[in-house]
C-alpha cells in the first residue's frame, strides 16, 4: 500500500513533543519530508533523532515573526515548497476571572493567535496549490472550563481563521481545517497538574470521566488524524473542526 504523504513537503510547528512530534513521526513514516520547529535546540535536535532521516529541525519560535522569515527562506533554500502545513505551536496556562494579567493574555494571544496568524501567512509564497494547512485548535474553544478563557478565547479565534481563510485561499485550492483534540496525555497537559506523578494521575482519571470514551487519548491518535486531513483521503475537507476527543465536545 501506498505511503499517504509519499514526495510531500510538511512543516510541523512545535514539533519537539507531544501531539506536535507524533505527528511529524507520522507525517515521516507516510513518506513525507518533515521540517520541524522548536523553541530550544537541545529538545529539537532530540526530536529530529526521534523521528528519523526524513526530519529536518530549524529553530524557530512561532510569535516571533523574525524567526518565521528565516524558517521559511531555510525551507525554500531546502525544499522549494510546502505541501502540509500543521501549524501546532502553541499553549497556555490556566488563570480565572479576576487573577487574569495582561502578561498572561500577551503571552496566550502571541503564541495561539498572532502566532498562528503569521505563520499561515508568510507560508503562502511557498505552499503549493492544493495544500493543506491544519491549525491546532482545542475542545476548549467550544466548552466551559474554569479558570481557561484566555487560552478557550485564542483557540476560538484559530476556528475563526479556518472558516475565513478557506475563502481567501480558494483559487489556490488550499484547503484549511481546525485539529481540536480532547483531554491528550501531553507534556503540557501533565504540567498543568505539577511535577508530582500522583497529582498528574489523578488529573488523568479525572479528566477520562468527562469522556465519553471513559479515557484521555493519545498523541499517536491525533496524529494519526493530522494525516488523514494531510492527504489526499480529505481532498474534499475544507474549513471544518475535526474533534479528536473521544465524544468529551458533543454532548
Amino acid at each position: 500500500m501506498a505511503a499517504k504523504l509519499e514526495g510531500k513537503i510538511a512543516v510541523v510547528t512545535g514539533g519537539t513533543s507531544g501531539i506536535g512530534l507524533a505527528t511529524a513521526k507520522q507525517f515521516a513514516a507516510e513518506g513525507a519530508q518533515v521540517f520541524v520547529t522548536g523553541r530550544r535546540q537541545d529538545v529539537l535536535d532530540a526530536a529530529v533523532a526521534a523521528i528519523g532521516p526524513k526530519a529536518v529541525g530549524i529553530r524557530s519560535d512561532a510569535s516571533n515573526l523574525s524567526d518565521l522569515s528565516s524558517l521559511y527562506e531555510q525551507i525554500k533554500a531546502q525544499a522549494g515548497r510546502i505541501d502540509v502545513l500543521f501549524v501546532n505551536a502553541g499553549g497556555g496556562t490556566m488563570l480565572p476571572l479576576g487573577s487574569i494579567t495582561e502578561p498572561q493574555y500577551d503571552e496566550t494571544f502571541d503564541r495561539n493567535v498572532k502566532g498562528v496568524l503569521f505563520t499561515v501567512q508568510k507560508a503562502l509564497p511557498l505552499l503549493a496549490d492544493g495544500a493543506s494547512v491544519i491549525l491546532a485548535g482545542s475542545t476548549a474553544a467550544s466548552v466551559g472550563t474554569p479558570g481557561f478563557s484566555v487560552y478557550a478565547a485564542s483557540k476560538a479565534a484559530v476556528r475563526a481563521f479556518a472558516r475565513n481563510w478557506i475563502l481567501d485561499l480558494k483559487d489556490r485550492g488550499i484547503r484549511v481545517n481546525t485539529l481540536s483534540p480532547g483531554p491528550i496525555r501531553t507534556p503540557g497537559l501533565l504540567g498543568l497538574a505539577g511535577p508530582d506523578l500522583a497529582q498528574q494521575q489523578g488529573l488523568l482519571d479525572d479528566l477520562g470521566t468527562k469522556v465519553p470514551l471513559g479515557r484521555v487519548g493519545e498523541p499517536e491518535e491525533v496524529a494519526r488524524a493530522a494525516v488523514f486531513l494531510a492527504s489526499d483521503d480529505a481532498s474534499f475537507v475544507n474549513g471544518t473542526e475535526f474533534f479528536v476527543d473521544g465524544g468529551e465536545a458533543q454532548v
